[in-house]
């Protein structure tokens, strides 16, 4: 029997064409940006919000965009350090821009485009399989705000969002729905502190729908909001405020119990936790927990409190529930 070697297999060369932008700002030298949102979509934003610059100019809006884009990616350095930042790849090319410049850059995109672009970008992101971003059937979404943010100590600033507390710089409120697992933002909405996070997270409803399982922390358990995120056809796993004492129904077998908010069927469920954290130290407390998936067998408390628990990182070096070493929940009974 004789064996005959195989012959190398001939090799094979693969060419791919690339679109490029025009001018010294070519796609793929701005920061690394521009893989993520194409030149294309960005010019698709600006002309259809009439923000395409009306001459020739050496600071395109196109280039505008980009760079707001990386303020906020450095927010703790000013214009020329983050044009530095954004143009390392060519910063040889041609000469920096004087801040003067940037910053009449940044007023002539005003605000029309970047809202636009978020309106395209913005979404959920998680695949099926994606970890933590599904709990059966449903896309695990969350409300998440902070009404701490500052901005400039300015006369319009001041007139839009009130006095400055204890003689700081204005704030706003920021509220946004996002996606569990992959953090995306699928909306947002800010303006003026001490509206109330309830009152902002309304404006956001329109994204959710019946594929999809919210969940909150106290202080979004008010009657109208439960009623208002239940009618879009999401289902809720959120924590109760202290304070309310919803009437007791039917008792399940998981110990948890059937109750009312707002004129909505839920199920109330409460729980002790404690939890010895991989840094050492112990978390404990009581949670009690509003949910509108009313089946027990399908839905099992210990399933749903940890499913809130992980969410939330209680552990404070914000290890996963299911990776913690020793974890311990118990379920009140009402019985």
């Amino acid at each position: 029997m004789s064996v005959h070697s195989a012959s190398p297999p001939a090799l094979t060369t693969l060419t791919r064409e690339i679109t490029l932008a025009a001018g010294r700002f070519a796609a793929g030298h701005l920061g690394g940006l521009t893989p993520w949102l194409p030149f294309e979509l960005v010019d698709a934003v600006l002309e259809e919000t009439r923000a395409v610059q009306r001459r020739l100019r050496d600071l395109p809006s196109r280039v505008g965009v980009y760079f707001l884009l990386a303020m906020c990616l450095f927010p703790e350095v000013g214009y020329e350090l983050v044009w530095a930042k954004m143009t390392a790849a060519i910063d040889d090319l041609h000469p920096a821009p004087t801040a003067k410049g940037l910053r009449d850059l940044r007023r002539r995109i005003g605000c029309a485009p970047m809202k636009g672009l978020f309106e395209v970008v913005a979404g959920a992101l998680a695949q099926p399989r994606t970890p933590g971003a599904r709990f059966g059937p449903y896309r695990t979404v969350s409300f998440d705000g902070c009404s701490s943010i500052k901005t400039p100590d300015s006369e319009r600033n001041r007139a839009w969002l009130g006095g400055c507390p204890h003689r700081g710089y204005p704030q706003i409120e920021l509220m946004t729905l996002v996606e569990t697992g992959t953090r995306s933002v699928i909306g947002a909405v800010f303006g003026p502190t001490g509206v109330g996070e309830t009152a902002y997270a309304t404006r956001l409803l329109h994204h959710l729908g019946p594929s999809m399982l919210v969940l909150w922390d106290r202080g979004f358990d008010g009657n109208d909001f439960l009623a208002a995120v239940h009618a879009t056809g999401a289902r809720i796993v959120g924590r109760l405020n202290q304070r309310r004492r919803p009437p007791i129904g039917k008792a399940l077998t998981d110990s948890s119990y059937l109750s009312a908010i707002g004129g909505v069927p839920v199920r109330v469920i409460e729980a002790q936790i404690s939890i010895a954290c991989s840094d050492g130290t112990d978390f404990a407390g009581s949670y009690r927990l509003v949910t509108t998936l009313l089946d027990a067998r399908r839905y099992p408390a210990d399933r749903l409190v940890r499913l809130y628990h992980e969410r939330w990182g209680a552990t404070r070096s914000r290890t996963r529930l299911s990776e913690l070493p020793d974890r311990r929940i118990d379920l009140m009974s009402t019985a």
